[in-house]
């Protein structure tokens, strides 16, 4: 009778960087949890198990081992587990690899979005959280991104997948009254952070004593924002009461790459060598966050200065890897 009364919130992406701190936080608000995850090998295998490890210590916690891409595992989950709400985290990542594998992308960032959008559909679930991300904004030079800004000139298949999911997500408010908010998260890192990242290439790197590469010729600036600050906004959207929105989530200051390998060898107490290149294909010179919005409606404040955000995240990095 108990776990009827509790609320039951269905996550996806639950081994990922962002999915297992955000399940963490439920958890801790006793809400019951299932979290799905494919498990694929897009990074490290082995982190993202140890993630779950941590998952799975909590009694209202459960898990399956399931691709959004397959429908009938889907309606099987929605059917049995009955959430009242979905927090959508599972995508292919990754701008670069978007170059490369484009059809990732189409499979599990759209196919994929569909069936969760179906399934909430017939599910009548209450609401939808669902990830998309800062590089919607593209090659946008008006400073900082904001939600009203026109989103029409992504540069990269990755961006693509996400302003789709954001139209997607409307039609099916329009037409079925599904309510939902998309989080435009602005470069996520902290502790258990994905390796493929910046903020973990770098301090592997100057770790080993090898070179890194800072593109644009240093000329490169991103809007860091720290794992539990996105967390809180992620929370805070699940316990809003809105029908149709979408929030930018991000630290509302541009650090310069070069400002973050100096904290980043001030924590490790070693020197980064660095090799200077040009811009990437895909890539954007900066982002930087106007999180009024979030502010207004979600009391979205981020608390973690990027020198905290750096040592937190090298202090992990430390511990777990050596």
């Amino acid at each position: 009778m108990e776990n009827q009364l509790k609320e039951k919130i269905l996550v996806t992406g639950c081994a990922g960087f962002i999915g297992m701190h955000t399940v963490l936080s439920l958890l801790k608000d006793d809400i019951i949890v299932l979290g799905i995850d494919n498990l694929n090998t897009y990074y490290d295998l082995e982190l993202k198990k140890n993630r779950l490890k941590i998952l799975k210590k909590h009694k209202t916690f459960s898990f399956s081992n399931t691709d959004i891409t397959n429908m009938n595992d889907m309606k099987k989950i929605f059917s049995d587990f009955q959430p009242s709400k979905v927090v959508n985290l599972a995508a292919q990542a990754g701008v670069r690899y978007s170059l490369e594998n484009p059809h990732t992308y189409i499979d599990t960032n759209i196919a994929g979005f569909m069936n969760i959008l179906e399934c909430c559909r017939y599910s009548n679930v209450e609401k939808l959280i669902y990830a998309s991300s800062s590089s919607v904004y593209g090659g946008n030079t008006k400073m900082p991104f904001s939600e009203s800004d026109n989103v029409d000139n992504p540069i990269s298949i990755y961006a693509a997948s996400k302003k789709a999911n954001e139209l997607m997500a409307k039609t099916y408010n329009e037409l079925y009254n599904l309510k939902s908010i998309g989080l435009r998260f602005f470069t996520v890192y902290g502790p258990w952070g994905r390796p493929d990242m910046a903020i973990n290439i770098f301090t592997k790197k100057i770790q080993q004593g090898k070179p890194i590469k800072i593109f644009n010729f240093g000329d490169m600036e991103r809007d860091f924002t720290y794992i539990d600050d996105i967390v809180n906004g992620i929370c805070s959207s699940i316990r809003s009461d809105f029908n149709f929105k979408i929030y930018n989530l991000g630290n509302n200051k541009s650090e310069n790459l070069l400002e973050i390998v100096k904290l980043i060898e001030y924590n490790l107490g070693k020197k980064a060598k660095i090799k200077f290149e040009p811009i990437q294909l895909g890539d954007v010179k900066r982002t930087y966050a106007d999180i009024s919005l979030a502010n207004n409606d979600l009391n979205y404040k981020p608390q973690t200065k990027v020198d905290n955000g750096i040592a937190n995240f090298v202090k992990w990095f430390k511990e777990y890897y050596e």
